[in-house]
């Protein structure tokens, strides 16, 4: 049976890599902000494994199913409706990708710190395809009814946002490969290349990203100036290529009414859906605001913007 496991694996990695790539603009490669699978860490230990804090253990098999994620901390979150701790055949359970604080992966998303109305419309722009995430999302939304995206949204809405992201400038990074559960990982070899026009995220500590840990975050190298310069294009516009965030994200960018918070978002999730906006895969009642929004940018921007923004507290 594991052998058959295994080689189901085999097979959907190529699909899953070629669904990712389809969601980058043509032409380039963005396979730092879409991630694509190219390689495999060290198998882990069977046996059960625990994290600091918490009374739990869970085995590597149940880490990675994501129709039942692990809870580490359940004391540290209200209870949770049961579509976040247990999915349904295409609708995977919402804390396996998310994790059971709202913070998720860079690979997905944060969901704390917005309201619930705009994840419902979010979902909704899912569900009906205006909104394309073809890696998961699409499918999820379609699989869920109205009640559950309601009660999922309104749980995370709950959620409280808090550091997760080290953005630190650097001329050189770690080489990496995207593994498990399509997170870049420092590669086992070790070695450096330089950063480019490129956000190069990893766990703070592989092993707890592994476990899903909802204490452990994430680092993300960014090219040396881009802070900056994110500030000074998120405050000033750039000279018209585009407008100051502020005016519909609020003040400290924290989000305002349904528009949602920019400080604090995982860097390659914010220039993800920059790229998307741009290239027409993001549409939707909020995609027609930021459309003319992003439209001069370029890519060196979007680099710089998702630098400040992740760079700022929650």
């Amino acid at each position: 049976m594991r052998k058959i496991v295994w080689a189901v694996v085999a097979l959907l990695v190529p699909v899953l890599s070629v669904v990712a790539r389809s969601q980058q603009p043509a032409g380039k490669d963005l396979s730092w902000a879409f991630p694509v699978i190219n390689g495999a860490l060290p198998a882990e230990e069977s046996g059960p494994k625990n994290v600091p804090g918490s009374a739990k253990s869970y085995t590597p098999a149940q880490i990675d199913d994501l129709l039942n994620p692990p809870d580490w901390f359940p004391d540290e979150h209200p209870p949770a409706p049961p579509i976040v701790q247990k999915g349904h055949g295409a609708a995977l359970a919402c804390g396996s990708c998310h994790l059971m604080s709202g913070h998720g992966h860079p690979e997905s998303a944060g969901m704390n710190g917005f309201t619930a109305d705009y994840i419902v419309q979010q979902m909704a722009d899912f569900k009906s395809g205006v909104r394309k995430d073809a890696a998961r999302m699409n499918g999820i939304a379609k699989a869920l009814s109205d009640e559950e995206s309601r009660q999922a949204a309104e749980w995370f809405a709950l959620l409280k946002p808090a550091p997760w992201t080290k953005v630190i400038e650097a001329e050189t990074v770690p080489k990496t490969i995207v593994a498990q559960g399509r997170m870049r990982f420092v590669q086992p070899g070790g070695g450096t290349e330089p950063i480019g026009n490129r956000i190069i995220t990893v766990p703070q500590d592989e092993g707890k990203a592994r476990s899903r840990d909802p204490r452990s975050g994430f680092i993300a190298y960014v090219p040396p100036g881009s802070i900056a310069k994110g500030k000074a294009l998120v405050e000033t516009g750039g000279s018209g290529r585009t407008i100051a965030c502020s005016i519909c994200h609020g003040d400290a960018l924290k989000g305002l009414g349904n528009v949602p918070r920019l400080a604090g978002l995982h860097p390659i999730y914010v220039a993800r859906q920059l790229y998307l906006f741009k290239d027409g895969n993001r549409n939707g009642v909020d995609a027609q605001l930021m459309k003319k929004t992003v439209a001069q940018l370029t890519d060196e921007d979007i680099v710089f913007l998702a630098a400040y923004l992740g760079s700022l507290a929650p």
